[in-house]
């Protein structure tokens, strides 16, 4: 089975790097994949994959191997894409002028139509049934992953876990990396609103200097995580905006704060909350002005479940080389991936696809990023291979 897999992998790069090229050339933003759905949905047609529709443009396939009820597991790619222009001069340039795929969802999407074609033609060889998830909007609050539980993506039939694959610029091409626990971070988005009578800059004495107060708020809200937070749990706040005021001689009536707060612990991250909103109203109200506060909470924490995240690493051990996978780092970034493994045991994994000698260096996020495209037949293949060999109870 392994080597067929890897066979059929190696067989079809080039009809694979010719997707991921057209996805590469055609990116479109969170939750407006209408083109994108369109094209999966025609390449699942052509392989005679059943699917449905869920979450707006999302696509949700089913291929059945032998006893087909023995087990279920879900393979998921994001398929949305950055509003960045892109900067590479390559013959496969987003088309689409400040959107670009900075973050691989078309190469996740790429290899998740290749492991699709791949155990379809080794359906008879293989227990149970895959249930491809290809998801709209990780990028946008709040997640597509979010949407299409609600529409029932983990319902009829239910996996018993999922699995996700992720690029890994800092990864050489080739290698792989897992990790078991929380590896990503929940990310939450805070809004903060300041308000005071305004004033002359030359009498603050007749006034609420709200500058100054959203100075205070700032520094006491560090003091959360340096003096809360437990120091072997990571979390991280943020202020990263600051909008107010309209010249140098008057003292706004109003000043907007924008943030970020991260964390590794589900449990700390409920108790951040209260302790933002309580620093932040009393600060205030200490000082003469009021506030307003407002907490998104966005993506919880991706945490990889440990047993079927070890099934997946020995497995990746058998297909590629124990030398050629690693531990993979945590990350205080998010991911949407979070609600499935919230709910059913999840392992989301790295694919190397850095290549120094061709300047393929770039992190993701940025307009140069870019990925050494020999990497899709590793991604597809081992996508394949778990989705024909992982078992759970």
């Amino acid at each position: 089975m392994k080597n067929k897999i890897a066979a059929l992998a190696k067989e079809n790069l080039q009809t694979f790097i010719e997707v991921r090229r057209y996805l590469h050339e055609n990116p479109e933003l969170s939750f407006c994949e209408n083109e994108t759905s369109l094209f999966i949905q025609n390449q699942l047609s052509q392989l005679g994959i059943p699917f449905s529709l869920m979450g707006g443009t999302g696509v949700i396939g089913i291929i059945e191997g032998k006893n087909p009820k023995s087990r279920c597991l879900a393979l998921r790619a994001d398929m949305d894409a950055l509003p960045i222009s892109e900067e590479n001069e390559v013959t496969y340039k987003s088309k689409i002028p400040g959107v670009m795929h900075a973050c691989g969802h078309d190469v996740h999407t790429t290899c998740l139509l290749g492991a699709a074609k791949i155990l379809n033609e080794l359906k008879n060889e293989w227990e149970g049934t895959v249930k491809l998830i290809f998801q709209p909007g990780e990028e946008k609050h709040p997640g597509g992953a979010s949407l299409l539980i609600q529409d029932g993506v983990l319902k009829n039939p239910a996996p018993q876990g999922i699995i996700g694959l992720h690029v890994h610029p800092g990864l050489d091409t080739g290698k792989l990396s897992f990790r078991k626990g929380t590896v990503m971070a929940s990310a939450d988005e805070i809004y903060i609103t300041i308000n005071g009578p305004g004033g002359h800059a030359a009498a603050p004495n007749m006034t609420t200097d709200i500058v100054l107060v959203s100075a205070q708020i700032i520094v006491a809200l560090q003091q959360i995580v340096s003096r809360n937070a437990n120091p072997f749990s990571p979390s991280v706040l943020s202020i990263c905006a600051i909008h107010g005021g309209t010249a140098t001689n008057i003292i706004p009536r109003e000043i907007k704060l924008m943030g970020t707060f991260r964390a590794m612990d589900e449990e700390w991250r409920e108790k951040a909350h209260l302790l933002i909103r309580k620093i932040i109203m009393e600060t205030a109200q200490s000082m003469g002005a009021t506030a307003e506060v407002e907490i998104l909470k966005g993506y919880p924490t991706v945490k990889n479940e440990a047993s079927l995240t070890e099934m997946a690493w020995k497995l990746a051990d058998e297909y590629r080389g124990a030398e050629k996978v690693s531990e993979t780092e945590m990350r205080m970034g998010a991911e949407d991936f979070g609600f499935y493994s919230q709910l059913i045991p999840g392992c989301f994994f790295r694919l190397g696809v850095r290549n120094e000698s061709k300047g393929i260096i770039h992190n993701v996020h940025t307009p140069h990023f870019n990925i050494d495209e020999s990497a899709i037949e590793i991604g597809m293949g081992i996508m394949a291979w778990l989705g024909a060999k992982v078992r759970l109870s």
